[in-house]
C-alpha cells in the first residue's frame, strides 16, 4: 500500500529547489559527490576506531581533530563525553544542531577490522554509525570548502550513548544543558528515502527478584526459589494485552539468575524493554509488569507456605532506560526542510515514520527535530556480520546539507528555522 502522505509546503519546496540551483550551494553538492571515495575512507577509518557505549573518547578525540582540521575554530569535548564544534553565520539567525552518534553496540575488545569486497566493506559498526559520522563531517568540510555563508550558526555535534543503555545521554545532556538549540537534525541509518517525524519512546527495567536461597534437596520447600518466581511473572508478562493503537511492545531482553544447578536460587534479575511512541501506554505496561512480578512472588511464596518474613523474596525494580517519546506536526519546519531538500535532489519520501534516535530528546521538548539518513545502504546492524554498500552514498550529506542551508538561511536570505522563544 502507498503511504498517504500530508503536503509539502509548496513555497518551501520552491525555494529548496532554487537553493539547490545556487552557484555556491550547487558547487558544495557537486563536491559532496566527488569527494565521496574519499569519505568512504574516512569512514572506514572511524569505524577501526573503538567506540564502546561509555568508551567513545579515542573517537571523540579523532572527530575532534576532524573537525578542527576543517577549520572550525570552537570544537569542545563537553563534561559527558559529546563533541561539539560550532560553525558561526552572520548572527541574524536560528542555532540548528547536526548530530550524529558516535557509539556502537559492540564491548570493548570487539575485533574491528573493516574488510572490503568490491563495494561492500564489512565491520561491527561500519554502518551504524559510522556512515551517519561521514556524513555529518562531509557537510562541515563541503561547508568550509564552498565557503557557504549563514544567517544562522551550525553546531556539528558526535554523541555519546546513543545505543542500548547509553539511554542517548549524549543527546538527553544536549538539550538538558542548552535551551538555546532551535533544531535538531539527527543523522542515523543509511536510508535517504526515510524522514522520521515520530520518536518511539522507551523505558527499560531490571527488576531483580532477591531471596535466602539454600541446597537444592536440604531447603527444599523451606526457601522460596527467586528463578521460579521470575518464570511465574514471566508467564504472567506474556499475555498482557497492548493496545492496537498506538503501537506498543514489550520484551523481557535478558534473564539472569541462581548460582548451580543444584541450588535454589538467591537472586534472579530480568532486563525489560517497554515501547511506544506514546507515553501514556508505556506507563500502563510498566504498572503491569511490576503487578505481574508482585503477584508472582507471592504466588510462589503461597506454594511452599513461606510466612516467615526473613525467608520472603524481595522485589528490586530499577529503572535503567528512559528515552521520551513525541510526534512533530506535519508542518515541522525541520521536517518540512527536510522534505523539501529530499524532493530537490530528486529523492523521493518512501518512509515517512518513526524510530528511537538521537532525536527523541529534543522531540519530546516540542523542539523541531527529525532524523536523517546518511547514504548507502547498511545490512545486519548491531551484529558482528554488519555490512555496508557502497551506494550512491553522496545522497546523504547532500540531503543534509540542503536541508541545514534552507533550515538556517544562507547569507541574505530568510531562514525556515524560527528562533524559539
Amino acid at each position: 500500500m502507498t503511504q498517504q502522505l500530508p503536503p509539502l509546503n509548496a513555497s518551501i519546496a520552491e525555494h529548496a529547489q532554487k537553493l539547490a540551483a545556487r552557484p555556491e550551494v550547487a558547487a558544495a553538492l557537486a563536491d559532496l559527490k566527488a569527494n565521496a571515495p574519499e569519505a568512504m575512507k574516512l569512514q572506514v577509518h572511524l569505524c577501526e576506531i573503538p567506540a564502546p557505549t561509555f568508551h567513545e573518547e579515542v573517537r571523540a578525540a579523532e572527530i575532534q581533530r576532524l573537525m578542527k582540521s576543517y577549520g572550525l575554530e570552537d570544537v569542545q569535548i563537553d563534561e559527558i563525553g559529546n563533541v561539539v564544534g560550532r560553525r558561526p553565520g552572520k548572527g541574524n539567525g536560528p542555532l540548528l544542531a547536526i548530530g550524529a552518534h558516535m557509539d556502537t553496540v559492540f564491548p570493548e575488545g570487539t575485533p574491528i577490522k573493516v574488510r572490503r569486497e568490491g563495494n561492500r566493506y564489512y565491520g561491527p559498526g561500519i554502518g551504524d554509525n559510522c556512515s551517519g559520522l561521514r556524513a555529518m563531517l562531509e557537510v562541515l568540510r563541503a561547508m568550509q570548502k564552498a565557503n557557504l555563508e549563514t544567517e544562522g550558526d551550525i553546531l556539528f555535534i558526535g554523541t555519546v550513548g546513543e545505543e542500548g543503555n547509553g539511554d542517548i545521554r549524549g543527546s538527553k545532556h544536549l538539550f538538558n544543558t542548552r535551551k538555546d538549540i532551535d533544531g535538531f537534525l539527527a543523522v542515523d541509518n543509511t536510508d535517504v528515502t526515510r524522514i522520521l517525524h515520530t520518536a518511539i519512546g522507551a523505558h527499560r527495567w531490571r527488576v531483580t527478584v532477591q531471596g535466602t536461597g539454600g541446597h537444592s534437596y536440604a531447603a527444599f520447600g523451606k526457601v522460596p526459589s527467586a528463578i521460579h518466581a521470575v518464570c511465574m511473572a514471566g508467564a504472567k508478562i506474556a499475555h498482557i494485552k497492548v493496545p492496537e493503537a498506538p503501537v506498543t511492545t514489550f520484551t523481557i531482553g535478558t534473564i539472569k539468575g541462581g548460582t548451580s544447578v543444584n541450588t535454589i536460587a538467591p537472586s534472579c534479575s530480568v532486563d525489560i524493554d517497554v515501547r511506544s511512541f506514546e507515553n501514556g501506554p508505556i506507563e500502563a505496561i510498566d504498572k503491569q509488569i511490576v503487578a505481574a512480578f508482585q503477584e508472582a512472588i507471592e504466588e510462589e511464596h503461597r506454594i511452599w507456605g513461606i510466612t516467615d518474613p526473613e525467608k520472603k523474596l524481595n522485589l528490586i525494580v530499577e529503572q535503567i532506560g528512559d528515552r521520551p517519546a513525541g510526534i512533530r506536526p506535519h508542518d515541522c519546519p525541520v521536517i518540512q526542510a527536510s522534505r523539501a531538500a529530499q524532493k530537490a535532489l530528486g529523492i523521493e519520501l518512501k518512509n515517512y515514520g518513526a524510530s528511537s534516535t538521537d532525536a527523541n530528546m529534543p522531540v519530546s521538548l516540542g523542539i523541531p527535530a527529525t532524523c536523517l539518513s546518511a547514504g548507502g545502504c547498511q545490512m545486519k546492524s548491531h551484529t558482528i556480520h554488519e555490512y555496508y554498500d557502497d551506494i550512491v552514498p553522496h545522497l546523504g550529506p547532500q540531503l543534509v546539507l540542503l536541508t541545514a542551508l534552507e533550515l538556517v538561511g544562507l547569507k541574505g536570505e530568510t531562514p525556515t528555522l524560527p528562533k524559539r522563544s
